[in-house]
């Protein structure tokens, strides 16, 4: 699946402000996601990137501005209701239920589509016992072996390596069957290998689910590897936004990370760092 530019943006960010106290976390914000693309939102820690997820996920209310999903204003829509439409995140700081097993916290994710009522749940009727089997078995046959982690799928989540419990943070946001899946810095605090991975599984997740991605990230390797739109931020606005090749040669970003220094320097390390994700990426094609 690739970006369809002719098509009207699946979300629309405009003019988002969101304040704490007197202090602007957000200032006036504005972006688009194309259906199909992996965009990026990047910036120096404290630009306002989890700021911007947290008010398109509804966790945050902002003062003022628009956010539009599939041509739905989602100002009035609780945190459920807009996981209802597809959307769905992950965490910045990983948010599972450590006494589950990996295949119980999946299965949370799959909540906000469920039909049967409360009762039903409570009594564990037949419709309500065949639509919980319908669920283990599509995510034990789709999610579970697309992610890999089969042979995890029965263990607590506090048994499990950092790099796997994001997988499985990830494998919890696929089963809300998402449109729009919101990625929380996905490889921070990850090895070289498991970054691949992760890498790998985010392309897959686009081009085989047709989900489109919204990913805020520090590792520039894997932002200009995989992006198709770059949105910069810093001190709450957006200060460049375009093709990564373009956003990486931007004066104000190479400003916004370096601060006064030789605007020389980051660029080259941009180049450097998207020379050598091109090179792996050809070893193991190769």
């Amino acid at each position: 699946m690739t970006p369809d530019d002719a098509a009207p943006p699946m979300l629309q960010v405009q003019d988002l402000t969101l304040a704490f106290g007197g202090v602007k976390a957000l200032n006036g914000v504005s972006f688009s996601v194309k259906p199909g693309s992996i965009t990026s939102v990047i910036g120096p820690n404290g630009a306002g990137k989890t700021s911007v997820f947290n008010t398109i996920s509804g966790f945050y209310t902002p003062v003022s501005g628009r956010m539009v999903f599939e041509g739905q204003d989602l100002a009035a829509l609780p945190p459920p209701k807009r996981a209802a439409l597809g959307l769905a995140r992950s965490f910045q700081n990983i948010a599972l239920f450590r006494g589950m097993t990996v295949l119980d916290n999946i299965k949370l994710g799959r909540h906000c589509h469920l039909k049967t009522g409360a009762l039903g749940a409570l009594f564990y009727s037949p419709a309500a016992r065949r639509e919980e089997e319908a669920l283990r078995q599509e995510i034990e046959e789709r999610i579970i072996d697309f992610l890999e982690i089969d042979h995890i799928r029965k263990a607590p989540v506090s048994a499990l390596s950092y790099g796997l419990q994001k997988r499985v943070e990830l494998a919890r946001a696929l089963a809300m069957k998402p449109k729009l899946l919101l990625l929380d810095e996905p490889v921070a605090g990850m090895n070289r290998e498991e970054t691949e991975d992760m890498a790998r599984f985010i392309l897959e997740v686009r081009r085989e689910w047709g989900v489109t991605v919204l990913m805020v990230e520090h590792d520039m390797g894997m932002v200009m590897d995989l992006s198709d739109h770059v949105v910069v931020l810093n001190f709450g606005q957006v200060i460049a936004s375009g093709l990564p090749a373009e956003v990486q040669a931007n004066p104000e970003v190479v400003k916004a990370y370096l601060g006064a220094g030789d605007v020389t320097v980051l660029r080259e390390r941009f180049q450097a760092v998207a020379r050598a994700g091109k090179a792996r990426a050809a070893q193991k094609v190769a």
